[in-house]
């Protein structure tokens, strides 16, 4: 990965990890603390800050650090592809990665100067050898991603925002679908299965929901406070 390493399933996006002990998330309301595992010779520090800031920046700051994982995760399975994956999952997976480097790229881009800083991720959770956990982990993340936007598009005052985060969803349902059935194949679950309610609608939730769920696999303390 360009601009990056990986140490013990832990991906540096920003420029090195010098410490890392605790990581504090501080949501809308909402604040959870996750222990991180001292990482060989590095000691005990935190990361680099990130506030999401507010109003429509803010939201879209939000959706741009949900886009930093989701790509670091990505680029991370096709560098290291699990055991007996196929042609057609690899090409898959392919696919994803760059639609989610293209969504980061895009928010990036967008933001400008007011865009929040690279994100540190872990994944030393994540078996990268195995094909349950790598899809596991990827259902997680697209049906997390697919409530975040459902869930944010309230806040967000600009149409033409709202534009583009109405065609980043529909973008990660179908990231969503396709990981189903390469779980278990064309069915309910590809279909939707519990992600969707009674009407077959995909969830929503704020950001006050959606940043602990995340914030496992995120090293740098973010605060979103200002998000309501």
């Amino acid at each position: 990965m360009e601009g990056s390493q990986t140490r013990n399933g832990t991906i540096m996006i920003t420029a090195g990890l010098n410490r890392r002990n605790l990581l504090k998330w501080t949501g809308v309301g909402a604040t959870v603390m996750v222990a991180g595992a001292m990482l060989p010779n590095f000691g005990i520090s935190t990361a680099l800050a990130a506030d999401l800031g507010a109003g429509d920046i803010g939201v879209l700051n939000y959706a741009y650090a949900l886009e930093q994982l989701e790509a670091a995760f990505y680029i991370q399975v096709v560098k290291t592809p699990y055991a007996g994956i196929t042609k057609v999952e690899l090409s898959n997976l392919k696919a994803i990665r760059d639609h989610e480097i293209a969504h980061r790229d895009f928010l990036k881009k967008a933001l400008g100067r007011k865009a929040i800083p690279g994100l540190e991720v872990d994944f030393s959770s994540v078996d990268f050898t195995s094909k349950k956990s790598v899809l596991g982990t990827a259902d997680v993340f697209e049906n997390l991603g697919v409530a975040a936007y459902n869930g944010a598009g309230q806040l967000i005052q600009n149409v033409d925002y709202l534009a583009v985060a109405g065609s980043i969803v529909s973008v990660e349902a179908r990231h969503a679908a396709t990981i189903a059935e390469l779980l278990s194949g064309f069915g309910k679950a590809a279909a939707g299965g519990k992600n969707v309610n009674s009407k077959g609608l995909d969830g929503a939730l704020l950001p006050s929901q959606v940043l602990p769920k995340a914030a496992p696999f995120i090293v740098t303390p973010v605060t979103a406070n200002a998000l309501s």
